[in-house]
């Protein structure tokens, strides 16, 4: 039963991701990017982590996408965009691509070395001790970079003087 699913959540998360690459519309884009993030979440619920299933469906789904939402909401992404900007992005894109499936491979190679181990602190009392004890500034940190990220989007959506 618990194949099944895995089957059925992948290959609707698959689907959402390529649809969401296909789709010209960014508001489709976005929601095709949440029943990806969903699926994701019902994906880790079968894998038996119940906390990272619950904090991709609620932060992920929830409030990153309300973010994105309220960005393609607030700028005209109809613009035609210059060729040489387009060049730029494939190139860029293409190098973060790379980057990426050199980590991917990086940490399948790590995880196959260390299969059979039992991952230490699975309890999620643990994780949030080490979280706001070792971990305090860091995460302070990141939340500070998430507000200026988002009074930085909030002043470049604002009207100018001239408006």
């Amino acid at each position: 039963m618990a194949l099944t699913i895995f089957v059925i959540l992948s290959a609707l998360c698959v689907g959402a991701v390529a649809a969401m690459i296909i789709s010209r519309n960014q508001a489709y884009s976005a929601l095709f990017l949440v029943l990806a993030f969903a699926c994701l979440g019902g994906i880790f619920g079968l894998l038996d982590a119940p906390f990272a299933a619950v904090v991709q469906v609620l932060v992920y789904a929830g409030a990153i996408m309300v973010l994105f939402l309220f960005a393609i909401m607030m700028f005209n992404l109809r613009r035609p965009e210059p060729p040489e900007r387009k060049r730029v992005r494939i190139v860029l894109g293409t190098a973060l691509a790379v980057i990426l499936l050199g980590e991917l491979l990086l940490a399948a190679r790590r995880a196959l070395g260390t299969a059979g181990a039992v991952p230490p602190g699975r309890d999620i009392a643990h994780l949030g001790r080490l979280l706001f004890t070792d971990n305090l500034y860091a995460f302070e940190i990141t939340s500070l970079l998430i507000l200026a990220a988002l009074v930085g989007a909030l002043a470049l959506a604002g009207k100018k003087e001239g408006e």
